[in-house]
């Protein structure tokens, strides 16, 4: 496995309370401990690569943090991609100020000639807050009645940004 670097979306700390009670519940049932033993914290990927420069990143993610207000969430739908399927996420509701704020984001980097992959480019990003990995295939449906007792939509506020190393 590469090493590389991902730009992450943090909440405010109601908002990533919420996400953690999803966390708690699912680790509780044995259905995923993953996303709470390595130590992460709740948040939506703006971007991620094994070929990002992380001085450089962090002076431009400074810089745009610094101009930003706080961002209004509501994850209002619980899913799974189809081609990576161990996966269950809180999905954003994708409100104009989320795609604008995003949008800038990889202007502002596009301007200092950092590389944006294809799949966090403005016209394919799926936003989404991950609240479990490596979840088996027999404890899908499980999970997704788990996560159905959140009561959506959870709301609240994205408040900073941050870079994290990540493995690929």
């Amino acid at each position: 496995m590469s090493e590389g670097f991902a730009v992450e979306l943090y909440f405010d700390p109601a908002l990533e309370n919420q996400v953690l009670k999803a966390w708690n519940v699912l680790a509780r049932r044995q259905i995923s401990t993953q996303l709470i033993e390595m130590e992460s914290r709740p948040h939506i990927t703006l971007l991620s690569s094994p070929h990002l420069d992380p001085p450089k990143l962090e002076s431009i993610i400074k810089n745009f943090a610094s101009k930003q207000e706080p961002l209004a969430l509501s994850f209002s739908t619980i899913g799974s991609f189809p081609n990576g399927g161990s996966v269950l996420f809180l999905g954003p509701t994708p409100s104009l100020a989320l795609l604008q704020f995003h949008s800038q984001l990889c202007d502002a980097l596009k301007k200092e000639n950092v590389d944006i992959g294809e799949e966090y480019r403005p016209d394919s990003w799926v936003p989404y807050c991950s609240v479990a990995q490596e979840v088996p295939k027999n404890r899908m449906a499980e999970a997704f009645s788990v996560l159905r007792d959140l009561k959506l939509p959870v709301t609240g506020y994205a408040m900073d940004i941050g870079l994290r190393e990540v493995e690929y």
